[in-house]
């Protein structure tokens, strides 16, 4: 009896320790599980979508420069980028070449098939035909210094290198407050976004509108009313341009700046009343460069506001 009694001890006890160690595996399993996802959760996009991946993201896709220069910034494995008419990008040019958010090329992303592919909100009409294929699609945008710095903090979390987002984006602040302390209050500017045949003004609202801010600029189209398909940009009123009388205006574009310029002042010679502007009596006409201000410009975002303090200093 004593024998059968000590026997049913022991399995008990044995009973009790195994179920102990197999709910602390259970526990640590999960608390591993909810680790990788909590890590590699982006919150949200530009778009306030919240995407999720079980596992860090082996290979990315973009359709524009500045984000192929972000994602480089973090040593990402490209297998698509945004096709280009300059130079190609050191190191890319192995990498497929996938269009661009106006016209990207289905075939060759689905040749590349990144495991995810950013793009700016317009891709939202194609998004279907890669998120078929298995691609996650992630939003980004590029209206203000504090957007660059918002998707750098998303490639952070989306690549688990939140140490390196920090530098970059630290880098950054350190420069808009240098830049903010010496800057006065700069010269009366119309930014003008264009293409020949094409000018609009560019807001505040606007990535170039931004930087013109920071760098102590006076956007003189800042309360001119915004375009409903481009609500960045503003008509040309050439009656209030008159009437604000810049003292220098700044071109944009995305290509081809001396034919840009050459378009506008043929454009200004149409209304004779464009003369009579401060800025154009002074030859203050100038074209901004197109890689820092024709497009996202990535991690030269803190070049692109040193050449707009470098122009406004011109002029001062």
């Amino acid at each position: 009896m004593k024998r059968w009694i000590a026997m049913i001890g022991l399995f008990t006890l044995l009973f009790v320790v195994g179920a102990c160690s197999a709910a602390n595996e259970s526990e640590t399993e999960k608390e591993e599980t909810d680790d990788v996802v909590d890590a590699s959760t982006v919150q949200v996009d530009a778009l306030g979508n919240e995407v999720q991946f079980d596992s860090v993201p082996e290979t990315f896709g973009t359709l524009n420069g500045g984000d192929l220069d972000l994602l480089n910034a973090f040593d990402a494995t490209i297998v698509a980028r945004p096709t280009t008419q300059g130079p190609t990008p050191k190191g890319m040019e192995d990498v497929i070449e996938v269009g661009n958010p106006h016209q990207p090329n289905f075939e060759k992303l689905a040749e590349a098939r990144p495991d995810v592919l950013i793009a700016p909100p317009s891709f939202q009409q194609f998004a279907a035909n890669v998120e078929n294929q298995g691609t996650k699609v992630i939003y980004t945008a590029a209206n203000s210094i504090a957007d660059i710095q918002g998707t750098i903090e998303l490639y952070g979390s989306v690549l688990q290198q939140e140490e390196r987002a920090k530098e970059l984006n630290d880098e950054i602040d350190e420069a808009v407050k240098t830049v903010q302390s010496e800057a006065t209050k700069g010269p009366r500017t119309l930014l003008v976004y264009g293409a020949p045949g094409t000018y609009l003004a560019a807001l505040p609202t606007s990535l170039s509108g931004d930087l013109l801010e920071k760098a102590g600029g006076e956007n003189i189209a800042s309360d001119f009313p915004q375009e409903e398909e481009y609500p960045q940009y503003a008509s040309l009123s050439v009656e209030k341009i008159i009437e604000r009388n810049p003292e220098v205006v700044m071109l944009i574009t995305h290509g081809e700046p001396e034919a840009v310029r050459q378009a506008f002042e043929a454009e200004m010679d149409k209304n004779p009343a464009w003369k009579n502007l401060d800025a154009v009596k002074e030859g203050r006409v100038v074209v901004l460069p197109s890689h820092l201000f024709g497009t996202n410009p990535g991690t030269k975002i803190v070049d692109a506001l040193h050449e707009m303090r470098d122009q406004l200093k011109a002029v001062e």
